[in-house]
């Protein structure tokens, strides 16, 4: 197995998520707590984060059905999400949230809904992308996340 080839494919996927705005520089920082004595870290924390963020997902797709016009509360829910967002530098996320959130301060339902689906969208993008990158960062060993792109 050819692992230097590997790496330099983690590497260009990783570049291209930068590239097309999925990730910002926080997911490098992320990966930079990673050590030996952890080193599937950053896997991990990405992890833990789609598990909470499907569950704040859901608690917005349950909030619009069983609370219309509630926008304090849906702008709150989305609020948790967009941190979450923020910690692993998931930016085309934690963006969509800020146009949901801004929908919410006009009062715009239909924004809101729309936004949603796009939150909804790009949540499930992002974990298709990144289940893909830490399958080859793992094929490639641990040496294979250590390279920043150069954004």
């Amino acid at each position: 197995m050819d692992y230097s080839n590997l790496r330099r494919q983690a590497a260009s996927m990783k570049k291209g998520l930068f590239d097309q705005g999925y990730l910002d520089e926080q997911f490098c920082q992320v990966e930079d707590l990673q050590d030996d004595a952890s080193p599937n870290f950053t896997e991990e924390v990405v992890t833990l984060f789609f598990k909470d963020s499907a569950r704040l997902i859901s608690n917005i797709e349950q909030a619009l059905e069983k609370y219309p016009k509630d926008f304090s509360r849906w702008d709150a829910y989305m609020q948790q999400l967009k941190g979450s967002c923020s910690s692993i530098g998931a930016s085309r996320m934690k963006s969509e949230c800020k146009s949901f959130r801004d929908y919410c301060g006009q009062g715009n339902t239909e924004g809101c809904m729309r936004s949603f689906q796009k939150v909804k969208r790009e949540h499930g993008a992002l974990r298709q992308k990144l289940e893909a990158y830490f399958q080859l960062v793992r094929q490639a060993g641990p040496a294979g996340a250590a390279t920043r792109p150069s954004v």
